[in-house]
């Protein structure tokens, strides 16, 4: 068996960068001053200025300390280790690799667990990486291109070949997909990601202006539903997202379960007479 890769490239595109220059760099993408977060890691505005001028070279300790502050994600704290001179220290395996079957049992439980209603894991980019078998009612009639492997959830959602024609608040629902994935550009400055926000957003419904009313009720106070149309009527579901507590893996991280509940007691009988079908 191969050993775990361990990652250390950018998503930035500053792998080439100094360790000062891209801690500076992400502070400014996390709009804070320099004494912001000199105070939230508890060092001095000066020291935190002669490392990012290149001036004092941080410790392997003080990499991962001021990562933490920012927030920056498992995969480019390791571009941020290279970058100081040290090894990158979070590992990314693949999900069929046996050192995180632990993980690939979680993920199994939960999606089977939530049967009859419908769930999905997706990875950083919105590819399925497995789903339960509550979803593939939900995406009949869908064009066959976009469920070739590998399946990006997104484009599956609001493609007007895909499942957007039978969404019944369009628009209401591609707002929400596209507010999920504008804050996760502003999280993990992924230049991919960037690039679906732009393919996504100029997808638009056949026949509609992509500015349908939004439906008002109890509901939406709350939560935005996904309103799907299917051959025992509409369901009306609300979606919730898990993640993995802690992971020391940078695949497992980057993961998320994507469960959707149903809203109302016909949506519940509706869901079971499906999964009796199928």
């Amino acid at each position: 068996m191969t050993a775990p890769s361990l990652v250390a490239s950018s998503e930035m595109g500053c792998e080439r960068r100094s360790i000062g220059d891209q801690l500076r760099r992400w502070r400014q993408h996390r709009r804070l001053s320099q004494l912001d977060l000199a105070c939230a890691a508890d060092i001095s505005a000066r020291h935190l200025s002669f490392v990012e001028t290149g001036r004092s070279l941080p410790s392997r300790e003080m990499i991962l300390h001021l990562a933490d502050q920012l927030e920056v994600p498992f995969r480019e704290r390791n571009v941020l280790l290279t970058a100081g001179g040290f090894a990158p220290v979070f590992m990314e395996r693949s999900l069929n690799d046996p050192a995180i079957k632990a993980g690939q049992q979680a993920m199994s439980l939960v999606l089977s667990g939530h049967e009859p209603y419908p769930a999905l894991a997706i990875d950083r980019h919105w590819t399925m990486v497995a789903s339960n078998r509550a979803i593939a009612p939900l995406v009949v009639g869908v064009d066959p291109t976009l469920l070739v492997p590998p399946v990006n959830v997104l484009r599956l959602g609001l493609h007007p070949h895909g499942i957007a024609p039978r969404i019944a608040n369009f628009a209401e629902w591609r707002h929400h997909l596209l507010s999920r994935l504008r804050h996760q550009i502003n999280v993990t400055g992924d230049h991919l990601l960037a690039e679906l926000m732009k393919e996504v957003s100029s997808y638009q419904l056949p026949g509609t202006t992509g500015n349908t009313p939004a439906i008002a009720d109890e509901l939406t106070s709350v939560a935005v539903p996904l309103r799907l149309m299917t051959e025992t009527g509409i369901l009306n579901l609300i979606s919730t997202t898990t993640l993995f507590g802690m992971p020391q893996d940078i695949t497992l991280a980057e993961i998320a379960i994507e469960s959707f509940f149903p809203a109302d007691a016909r949506t519940v009988e509706a869901l079971n007479r499906l999964a009796q079908k199928s």
